[in-house]
């Protein structure tokens, strides 16, 4: 092409100025537009015609043209204006973060330039469009996360050859992804994870081509099948994460052979068979097989990962020994083989050579000594080495890790005195030793945040000593069955933050200090099976949460103080002792009938098991005079009348008569003293009393008769004939729920049952469940209510949320900690919170409907038990149902009252706990999560610790979650009130 000769140059600049300023100009008129369209929003006051749109903070030019548009969290309500493809040289377009909603917006196809586009935490719905590669054919960045997008993931995507990133994460995909998405030569990034509602589908194969792959995160697709070998070709791959999925089989031969590997997550799937060697990833840091079916031994390769951080192998079923040379690679910090098949000694090295601060073995089948030096480091925070086969003393470079916060060595063979520094060690707050053959004494001093001692089932000796009033922070203490003998001192009693402590089972002597408040917390005190003598203290009344006393098998003597009645014990059991007297009033039912045995001298009114009646005076008979014989021929006459009268009113009233033989088919239960009898309940049943309906039945609103009282009556039915195993399975838990005793669950008075239909009479709960108050679902009649009975127009204020986070955990923790066996609700949600009148709360509904399904009926989520949104991730890959379930559940409860949000309704495309965890991994404040109710400064640390608690009770790991009275003793902490 010849060039342009100089002196037409001015001539040729004349003619294309004028295009240029048009061009300019039409870009300027487009954005007003847009700005009006989007109805004047306040982030736009400076888009205004006087200005150059270079200017404004949304836009980015390049060489004077618009190349940049950047309108992300702006609050954006209604749909993008189309005129936004009037911006020619627009190559970068971010929508993300708004409430964008409809379909896919295709007026992008006319921005013929885009190389970037984020359409991501929108609320966008319906599918993709299949023709998808009508966008730009230079779109290198494509991001629709965090929507509602549907349907299939169309093959036109294949089509887009410069697409580096594909993001598609967090929607409601419910159709298929495309193999076609392999052709994709230049992609890097690729992001299919959380989307659950795939249909179960393979990785193709085809997958295999992206050899410039270096993410790939698949995590809960809902993956089947095996991971293709194809896999090993992916030579660019640096994190591969492909967790919460169904994936069996082996491992490909080739994947540990990819020489940038970094990242590998592949737990919570069904993978089998022996890790595959050589592995020549040797830059792996994150190594993540645990929880799957995995064989055979640990490979030696692994000692050669000199990088590697992280090594999660637990849950599976390897065997063998640890290669020793893991023990010395420099960078290890968590070691994680907990739940296996291992056996053989622990690598002598572990801790000498890194920083160490995971270790967690537990569950498998070791010998020998712990490893010197774990915290050679000093920044080990955990031992868990519980059942094993562990031998030897504890090492004493243990008693100087000031950075351990748990140590657990329970079950196994340990012997010797425990190092004394273990015991007052800077962070430790749980030491757990029980089931050993250690011996030595107690120790005088504990470390001030040790909340928890367990050391039962060893051969602990020597007496209590007076120093123990210096635990001041321990909650639970265990130690039966030791040898501690001599007395209990009176400075036992002055523990204030005490809940469990278990002496059974010692040589302890001598009578029962007097009872003070400083046990104000306790809830289960076990002292059976010593050599206890004198009276049992009168001052037990001054313990208002005592649940579980258990005195039996002792030397006790004289009456049961009647004050003990007082208390609203759930388990009471005085046996083998030499008392004396009646029983209090309050345990003359059949609730106690175990509570008394072979204490030959007590008695009851009304005898239940092994007591004899008490005796009463009774005058001597005299012999009737004649005109008391008179009275009573009387008597008999008018008895006779009132017989023939009752007679005559029962024919008139047979049909009445009929409606109470039909009653007679229900049989009623009680648990408390009634106030009502069954017919009561029955007559009243009708849809004036409905006030709640669900998938399982109806609750009423029962008027208690002659009283001020209403009881609530909630109705199961099933449309089958239940079999006798499934009834008995119903009424033995119903059992168990009759006998609890605790302020913050929900008080089961009795249960009446037919053939088809239980009914269940709780106490009744005047406001009704938390949900209502924090999700707005109340009729306009219901006021809102604060702590002080107050009116005003908002939902519950932050000190009130609080009280009733505290009152919600101490239910369940008693539920966890203090019934045995321990009783997983299975069902925790704000819906089964329900609060009385001073908006205390009490946890309820303990999924007794769920135990009348069918064992037939599919084993899903929904049927079985747990609510979306608060059902915790390992229960959909497990029939074990533990504690942590609960916990999970109620993590989302903490989230529900900082945040206002739904369990179901994180931002829209995700559930609550999910969106938190998004949150915190991307830096967004606290304060921008809560609730607009409680957005005000004022307690801002308390919100900000509950937040975090609810993130850490939702850790997608079980056992990274902490116990529920772990969750109690934070949640007490933020609360004046408890402090």
């Amino acid at each position: 092409m010849s060039k342009i000769p100089h002196f037409f140059l001015p001539i040729v600049l004349n003619l294309l100025m004028p295009l240029y300023v048009i061009s300019q100009q039409s870009d300027h008129t487009t954005l007003l537009t847009v700005k009006q369209q989007l109805g004047n929003p306040p982030w736009s006051a400076a888009w205004n015609a006087s200005s150059s749109p270079c200017d404004w903070p949304e836009i980015i030019c390049t060489a004077d043209n618009i190349t940049y548009l950047v309108l992300q969290n702006k609050s954006i309500t209604g749909k993008v204006p189309p005129a936004i493809c009037d911006l020619k040289s627009l190559t970068y377009l971010d929508l993300s973060y708004n409430f964008i909603p409809g379909g896919f917006p295709t007026f992008l196809y006319n921005c013929s330039n885009l190389q970037y586009l984020n359409l991501s935490q929108n609320y966008f719905v319906g599918p993709i469009p299949s023709d998808i590669d009508r966008l730009s054919s230079s779109l290198q960045w494509f991001d629709v996360s965090g929507n509602n997008f549907s349907g299939n993931i169309p093959p036109a995507l294949g089509n887009m050859p410069e697409l580096r990133t594909l993001y598609l994460m967090q929607n409601e995909f419910n159709g298929t992804f495309p193999a076609e998405i392999g052709d994709l030569a230049n992609l890097v990034n690729l992001r299919m994870d959380y989307n659950d509602k795939f249909l179960p589908a393979k990785v193709p194969s085809e997958f295999g081509k992206l050899t410039k792959l270096q993410f790939l995160i698949m995590t809960d697709c809902n993956l089947i099948g095996e991971i293709p070998e194809s896999f090993s070709n992916l030579s660019s791959l640096e994190h591969l994460d492909l967790t919460y999925n169904q994936l069996q089989g082996p491992i490909p031969k080739g994947l540990f052979q990819l020489k940038n590997l970094s990242f590998v997550y592949l737990y919570r799937n069904q993978l089998s068979g022996e890790i595959p060697t050589p592995i020549e990833s040797l830059g792996l840091t994150d190594f993540d097989l645990s929880m799957n079916n995995l064989t055979g031994p640990i490979p030696e390769d692994v000692g050669k990962l000199q990088k590697l951080k992280l090594f999660n192998f637990h849950t599976n079923q390897f065997s063998g020994t640890i290669p020793p040379s893991i023990g010395r690679i420099p960078t290890l910090e968590n070691f994680r083989v907990f739940t296996n098949k291992l056996n053989g000694t622990l690598p002598p090295e572990l801790g000498l050579h890194s920083n160490l601060e995971a270790f967690e073995v537990s569950d498998n089948e070791f010998t020998g000594n712990l490893p010197e030096s774990l915290c050679a480091g000093k920044t080990l925070t955990g031992v868990v080495a519980f059942s094993n086969k562990l031998t030897g003393k504890v090492p004493e470079s243990l008693g100087d890790c000031h950075s351990l916060r748990t140590i657990q060595l329970y079950n196994n063979n340990f012997s010797g005195e425990v190092p004394l520094g273990l015991y007052t060690l800077f962070n430790l707050s749980s030491l757990m030793l029980s089931n050993n053959t250690f011996s030595g004494g107690l120790p005088k001093r504990l470390a001030w945040n040790l909340t928890r001692l367990e050391i039962s089932n060893n051969m602990f000796s020597g007496e209590i000593p007076k120093e123990v009033s210096s635990w001041v922070s321990l909650v639970v203490f265990k130690a039966s069955n030791n040898q501690f003998s001599g007395p209990i001192p009176m400075e036992f009693t002055s523990l204030p933050q005490a809940i469990s402590l278990f002496l059974d089972g010692n040589l302890l002597t001598g009578e029962l200090p007097i009872i003070i408040e400083s046990w104000k917390s306790l809830s289960t005190l076990n002292l059976a099976r010593n050599k206890l003598s004198g009276q049992i203290p009168a001052r037990f009344d001054s313990l208002p949460d005592l649940l579980n006393l258990d005195l039996s098998e002792n030397k006790f003597s004289g009456q049961i103080p009647p004050e003990l009645g007082h208390l609203r014990l759930t388990f009471l059991n005085l046996s083998y002792n030499v008392l004396t007297g009646k029983i209090p009033d309050e345990f003359d039912n059949l609730a106690y009938e175990y509570s008394f045995l072979n204490n030959p001298s007590l008695c009851a009114n009304n005898p239940i098991s092994n007591l004899q009646k008490c005796l009463t005076k009774t005058r001597k008979s005299k012999t009737l005079s004649p005109n008391i014989l008179a009275v009573i021929l009387v008597f008999s006459v008018i008895l006779f009348m009132v017989t023939v009268l009752l007679t005559f009113f029962v024919v008139r009233d047979y049909k009445r008569k009929k409606l109470k033989r039909k009653l007679a088919g229900w049989k009623l239960t009680s648990f408390q003293i009634l106030k009502f009898t069954k017919a009561d309940i029955l007559s009243r049943m009708t849809e004036n009393n409905l006030i709640g309906s669900g998938g399982s039945g109806k609750i009423y609103r029962i008027a208690v008769p002659n009283s001020e009282e209403f009881v609530a009556v909630k109705r199961i039915w099933n449309n089958r004939k239940l079999d006798h195993r499934l009834e008995k399975e119903f009424l033995a838990e119903v059992e168990i729920l009759g006998k609890i005793r605790h302020s913050n669950i929900v008080k089961l008075i009795c249960c009446i049952s037919s053939e088809d239909s239980k009914l269940l009479v709780y106490e009744y709960m005047e406001n009704q469940s938390l949900d209502k108050w924090l999700h707005g679902k109340r009729t306009e009649s219901e006021p809102f209510l604060t702590l002080s009975g107050s009116i005003r127009p908002v939902m519950l204020d932050w000190p009130t949320r609080l009280q009733i986070a505290v009152g919600a955990a101490q239910g369940l923790c008693y539920m966890h900690h203090d019934c045995s066996p321990a009783i997983v609700h299975r069902d925790v949600k704000s819906s089964n919170i329900l609060l009385d009148s001073e908006f205390k709360p009490k946890i309820a509904d303990f999924g007794l409907a769920k135990i009348l399904a069918k064992r037939s009926e599919p084993n899903t989520m929904s049927a079985v038990a747990g609510s979306f949104g608060y059902i915790a991730p390992e229960y959909a890959y497990t029939t074990k149902v533990n504690e942590k379930i609960d916990v999970y559940s109620f993590g989302v409860v903490l989230l529900e009252l900082v945040t206002g949000r739904e369990a179901n309704d994180g931002d829209e495309h995700t559930n609550l706990a999910e969106w938190a965890w998004r949150q915190q991994g991307e830096g967004i404040s606290i304060i921008d999560a809560l609730d607009e109710d409680i957005k005000e400064p004022l307690f801002l640390g308390e919100k900000t610790t509950v937040f975090r608690l609810g993130l850490i009770c939702t850790s997608p790991q079980p056992l990274s979650r902490p116990s529920m009275k772990e969750v109690l003793q934070v949640l007490r902490r933020c609360d004046p009130l408890e402090g």
